[in-house]
């Protein structure tokens, strides 16, 4: 049994769904929810502040320099995505609707930094920020750096946990933010 599918001691309540439903389910929340949280959610914010740098409606050519964080977060965004579709075949048969880890991903951009995904979504609001020239976004972006640096260090607790000794070794060698690995 691999150690993503050992039982926990609460799976006889514990709702789960079937691989194939994930994978289905999976890609809903990609398209809609992550577009509609660090895309709309920033614009709507925007709305609360001046924009900064704007001329009548118009970013000025320094709020566009926001979209290359905007991009480059989308971007990897993507890559994350893809990788989980590859991995797919290695989930278990049934899976729990939790927020335990399924996977321990430990390539493509896990091997720059263990979290990826917050990475790219903090690059996608700083990008809004700078776009947008709103200070209420760039509050609202300090905001998320501070409770994504909370779950991450629970998460971390979690993933300890389950993958043991695997995740330590991962840990030593792709550093929490960004960067090289150490090996």
């Amino acid at each position: 049994m691999k150690t993503s599918e050992l039982p926990d001691e609460k799976s006889s309540t514990r709702v789960t769904i079937s691989r194939r439903m994930a994978l289905i389910l999976a890609p809903l929340a990609w398209l809609v929810a992550i577009p509609l949280g660090h895309g709309v959610v920033p614009w709507a914010i925007s709305l609360l502040t001046p924009h900064y740098g704007w001329t009548p409606n118009r970013p000025g050519i320094w709020n566009l320099l926001g979209l290359i964080p905007v991009v480059a977060g989308a971007a990897g965004l993507i890559w994350v995505f893809v990788l989980g579709l590859a991995q797919a075949a290695e989930l278990p048969e049934r899976i729990g609707l939790d927020w335990s880890p399924k996977l321990l991903m430990k390539r493509g951009p896990y091997v720059f930094t263990r979290n990826p995904m917050y990475v790219a979504e903090l690059a996608i609001w700083f990008g809004w920020a700078i776009f947008f020239g709103s200070a209420a976004v760039l509050i609202a972006f300090v905001a998320l750096c501070a409770v994504i640096n909370l779950i991450v260090r629970r998460e971390e607790r979690d993933l300890e946990l389950q993958f043991g000794e695997t995740y330590c070794q991962y840990k030593s060698t792709a550093p929490r933010w960004l960067g090289r690995s150490h090996h």
